[in-house]
C-alpha cells in the first residue's frame, strides 16, 4: 500500500531552514530565497527574484571564485568567518556554504550562516552574570549613601536659612546635588531590587501601546513614532508591567539618542522560528516573537557595543549605564534574549520572547 503525502515536503524544508538560503542561476541572479533569507536581507523574496546576488548579498570574500568550483567540481565549498551584509545592516560574520543542486548543477545554493547568535548569546550570558555580581555591590552602596545624604541635606536647607543671599545659593546648590545623587540611589535599588516576573499570557501590543503612549507625551515628545506590528501574533508568557518597562527604557534610549531635534523611532513586530535558547539547566525553546525598536540616531560607540548591557555602561555623558542593563535582566528573567544592531543613522534593539503556553493563554482568556 503506497502512501503519498498531502504536503510538498521539499517546500517544507526549504521554508522551514533556519538560515538564510538563495538559489543562484549561472548568470548570478536569485531565483529563489527562503523566508530566513528575507528576514536576514530585509527584503520580500518577491524582491529579490531576479535581482543580481551579489548587488543584494555584499560578501567580504572571493564568491564568483567559489561559485564557479562549486559548479565544476560538483561539490560544496564552505567559506568561513566572513563579513556579510545587505548594505542595510552592519556587517556580520558569517559562515558561507556553497553547493550545486543535485538534479541542475548550474544552479547553486547559497547558505549563509551568522555567526551573530552565538556571540550575542555569550555575551547575553556575560552580561547577565555581571549584572548578578553588581546587584549586591549596589543594594549595599545604595543603602549606605542614602542615609548620609539625607543629613547632608537637612543640614544644608537649615544653614540657609540664616545665610545671606550669595552663600544661600551654594547651600542650594548642596541641596540639590544631594537630590541628584538619592534619585541616581534610587535606580541602583530598582536595578537591585527588582520583584521576580509574574508571568501571564500578554499581548505584546498592548505593551507596547502603553510605552508609546507614556513616551510620546513625555521624553520622546519630539520624536516620530510608527508602528509595524504583526496582527497575528500570538501572546507572550510575561509579567505586562515588566515587559511594559522594558519598551519603555528602549524608547527613551532611542529618544536620548536622537538628541533636542527630534528623530525617528520604529516599532516593529513579526515571528521568527530561527532562535532558540537553550539555558544553563538544559531547558530551553523557541523565542518566536520578536519586537524590534529601530532609531535613525548616531548610533552605539563601537568601543562599547559589545558591552552595552552590562551595568554601568553608558554611551551618553551623564548616562548611569543601569537602564540597559536593567532591561537585560528583565528579559533574561523571562527566558528571552536582546540584541543589537548598530551603525551611524540605524540601530536596532530587538527582544525575542516566547509564546505563552498554551494553558496560561487559556487562563487569561478565562480572566477576561
Amino acid at each position: 500500500m503506497s502512501f503519498r503525502s498531502p504536503y510538498p515536503v521539499p517546500g517544507v524544508i526549504w521554508a522551514s531552514l533556519p538560515l538564510p538560503a538563495v538559489l543562484i542561476n549561472p548568470d548570478g541572479i536569485i531565483i529563489e530565497s527562503n523566508p530566513a533569507a528575507e528576514a536576514f536581507l530585509n527584503a520580500s523574496s518577491k524582491s529579490l527574484q531576479g535581482q543580481p546576488a551579489f548587488d543584494r548579498i555584499l560578501i567580504d570574500a572571493p564568491v564568483d571564485e567559489a561559485l564557479s568550483r562549486a559548479r565544476s567540481n560538483q561539490s560544496p565549498i564552505f567559506i568561513n568567518d566572513v563579513d556579510v551584509t545587505s548594505g542595510e545592516r552592519p556587517p556580520v560574520q558569517c559562515n558561507i556554504q556553497i553547493a550545486p543542486l543535485h538534479d541542475n548543477a548550474e544552479i547553486v545554493m547559497l547558505l549563509i550562516s551568522p555567526r551573530e547568535i552565538a556571540d550575542r548569546l555569550g555575551r547575553a550570558t556575560a552580561a547577565k552574570s555581571a549584572a548578578k555580581s553588581a546587584i549586591g555591590m549596589a543594594e549595599m552602596l545604595a543603602h549606605e549613601i542614602k542615609n548620609p545624604l539625607a543629613g547632608i541635606s537637612g543640614a544644608a536647607q537649615l544653614i540657609a536659612m540664616n545665610l545671606s543671599v550669595e552663600d544661600r545659593e551654594l547651600a542650594d546648590l548642596i541641596v540639590e546635588e544631594t537630590r541628584r545623587i538619592v534619585k541616581l540611589l534610587e535606580q541602583v535599588e530598582q536595578f537591585g531590587n527588582l520583584r521576580p516576573p509574574e508571568r501571564r499570557a500578554v499581548n505584546i501590543h498592548d505593551a507596547l501601546d502603553r510605552a508609546r503612549k507614556s513616551a510620546a507625551v513625555g521624553f520622546a515628545a519630539k520624536m516620530r513614532i510608527t508602528e509595524e506590528y504583526d496582527p497575528s501574533l500570538p501572546a507572550t508568557y510575561a509579567d505586562a508591567d515588566q515587559l511594559m518597562q522594558v519598551f519603555l527604557n528602549l524608547i527613551k534610549n532611542a529618544a536620548e539618542a536622537a538628541g533636542p531635534q527630534g528623530g525617528r523611532i520604529r516599532l516593529r513586530t513579526f515571528y521568527d522560528i530561527s532562535l532558540r535558547l537553550r539555558r544553563a539547566d538544559g531547558s530551553g525553546g523557541a523565542l518566536p516573537l520578536q519586537v524590534e525598536i529601530i532609531d535613525d540616531g548616531p548610533g552605539i560607540a563601537p568601543d562599547i557595543a559589545k558591552e552595552i548591557f552590562e551595568p554601568f555602561v553608558s554611551g551618553r555623558e551623564n548616562g548611569t549605564g543601569l537602564g540597559l542593563a536593567l532591561v537585560n535582566k528583565i528579559i533574561s528573567d523571562h527566558g528571552g534574549w536582546i540584541s543589537v544592531d548598530s551603525a551611524p543613522g540605524r540601530t536596532v534593539f530587538r527582544v525575542s520572547l516566547p509564546v505563552a503556553p498554551r494553558e496560561a493563554a487559556s487562563n487569561d482568556m478565562e480572566v477576561k
